[in-house]
């Protein structure tokens, strides 16, 4: 019996739907490539975007510091230190870089603060303490409006490392775990980097009163578990600081390190 006989054309079906197979999957591979490249140029370019942003608010947290007689290392040391301590407490290296780098603008808000009551030398009247501590509020105003993440934290350190573990700080007088971890922790380090400083009220303490000043604020100022952490750690904190000291690292080493 012979074979049926095949439609016409019917032998080009199995070639021609293999060859429209092969363009589109080609084509669609070529659109895969081209979304993945504006995707990765989309976020290179948010990046960029977001570093150029940190760098700026950084050298304006650098000009508060000026302001306040300092000569802006400080707020490099307190980057480090701060990243130190998050890491000593178990906190995770991606929570504790980005530490790092929100805590160098933690009294960025003092470039709002006339020089007059930054730099008075004798104690401040009630007038000028309530206009000083306005600066954490301004500082948060000026950091929170960003949606990115860095930039969230640094706004919650400024407006929480002036608060007290027992109640009495300020704006907002939180107690306790109240207080955000990252401005409890950039509030022991900043303490402890700020006595070992010549200020414009009084001269640098030495490293063994500067420890001892902490501790004795341990559960009034500050979280008493912190303190506890920095006493045990406190020769590896103080070669942080050494460290910072020695090699005098950029705006882009607090940044980029790992």
């Amino acid at each position: 019996m012979s074979p049926a006989p095949q439609a016409a054309g019917s032998s080009l079906l199995p070639d021609s739907h293999n060859s429209f197979s092969d363009a589109a999957s080609q084509q669609m591979e070529r659109l895969v490539e081209d979304f993945g490249r504006m995707y990765r140029e989309r976020n290179e370019a948010l990046e960029e975007v977001a570093r150029a942003h940190h760098d700026a608010l950084l050298r304006l947290a650098m000009a508060a510091e000026l302001k306040d007689d300092d000569t802006g290392v400080h707020i490099v040391r307190i980057g480090f230190l701060a990243e130190a301590l998050a890491l000593l407490v178990g906190q995770s290296k991606a929570s504790a870089r980005m530490l790092r780098k929100a805590a160098p603008m933690h009294d960025i808000g003092k470039i709002g603060i006339p020089d007059g009551v930054l730099k008075k030398p004798g104690g401040l009247s009630p007038e000028e303490r309530a206009v000083m501590n306005q600066h954490p509020a301004m500082g948060a105003e000026l950091l929170g409006r960003s949606r990115i993440p860095l930039f969230r934290m640094a706004a919650e350190v400024a407006l929480s490392h002036h608060e007290r573990w027992d109640g009495t700080g300020y704006p907002h007088a939180l107690r306790g775990e109240a207080i955000p971890l990252s401005g409890r922790i950039v509030a022991v380090v900043d303490f402890l980097d700020a006595l070992t400083m010549d200020r414009c009220y009084r001269p640098a303490f030495d490293d063994a009163t500067a420890v001892q000043m902490l501790a004795a604020q341990r559960g009034l100022a500050f979280d008493p578990s912190l303190v506890d952490v920095v006493l045990a750690n406190v020769d590896q904190l103080l070669a942080v600081r050494t460290y910072v000291n020695q090699n005098r690292p950029t705006f882009h080493d607090l940044v980029e390190s790992d």
